[in-house]
């Protein structure tokens, strides 16, 4: 194991690296960014955690010896009425959350033409630029609608974007550079959107409950079975929660001056 005791880290930068059953002691991390990580069962005793910001799945995590994930889930559905629809136990349920989600991007992306072109080709604060969440969603239906419930082995768009953990696949395009104008990019969000709506159209209770064939090919996900509830949850998770960030970003975008800068993205 290797030892950094007292070692000058400031500004290292750990990309893709296994830190698994590390310790950390009288360490400082003021100003650390942890983007994509993995903290399960992560022990944090007589820490400091002021001005910290925190965006990520909050599962069992207590807090001064309170769970605070109840308090969150509360919270954001207080916030957000709509939100508790993303969890649907039946076809019905599927398809009034999807129609949510259609209306609500139709107001993102209204919001989003109010910007000039370029903006939306800009990252916040090392975030995904607006165009390129676009990009992820049409790649999350690809993955979980297209390749694993209709089972298409390779179903990808050379615009999909893969979320920037995922390990390199075997014909998965991943081309973070790509700058395509809003339009390309809405017209496959349409056609994948409509996909989904046809399919929830006829969805039946036995097809819900019911499991995936295993696709054939590399990919993602892996090749086996799912349920198919599953995967139709996956992607309302998807939508709900990458709308959530692109309105953040376009908030900032809306004050931030012509040619500022674009971040890494």
């Amino acid at each position: 194991m290797a030892d950094f005791s007292g070692a000058d880290l400031r500004g290292s930068r750990f990309g893709r690296c296994d830190l698994a059953g590390s310790e950390f002691f009288a360490s400082k991390l003021t100003d650390a960014t942890f983007r994509g990580v993995d903290l399960s069962r992560a022990v944090l005793r007589g820490v400091e955690l002021v001005d910290v910001d925190i965006h990520g799945e909050i599962v069992n995590v207590s807090v001064n010896g309170v769970d605070i994930g109840p308090l969150i889930e509360a919270e954001l559905n207080r916030r957000y009425p709509d939100r508790a629809r993303m969890r649907p136990a039946d076809p019905a349920g599927f398809r009034e959350a999807w129609g949510i989600l259609e209306r609500l991007w139709d107001q993102t992306v209204a919001r989003a033409r109010r910007l000039p072109p370029a903006a939306l080709q800009e990252s916040v604060h090392g975030e995904w630029s607006f165009i390129q969440t676009l990009r992820h969603l049409v790649f999350a239906t690809d993955a979980w609608f297209r390749r694993a419930i209709l089972g298409d082995p390779a179903p990808w768009d050379p615009l999909d974007l893969p979320w920037d953990e995922m390990p390199d696949a075997p014909g998965v395009p991943r081309d973070r550079a790509a700058r395509p104008p809003l339009e390309v990019v809405l017209e496959l969000r349409r056609d994948r959107m409509s996909g989904v709506r046809d399919f929830l159209a006829g969805l039946t209770d036995q097809a819900l409950a019911g499991t995936t064939t295993p696709v054939e090919g590399p990919g993602w996900p892996k090749p086996r079975a799912y349920p198919v509830r599953d995967c139709l949850l996956v992607i309302l998770n998807e939508e709900w929660e990458h709308r959530l960030y692109a309105e953040r970003d376009l908030a900032v975008l809306e004050i931030r001056p012509s040619g500022a800068g674009s971040g890494k993205g």
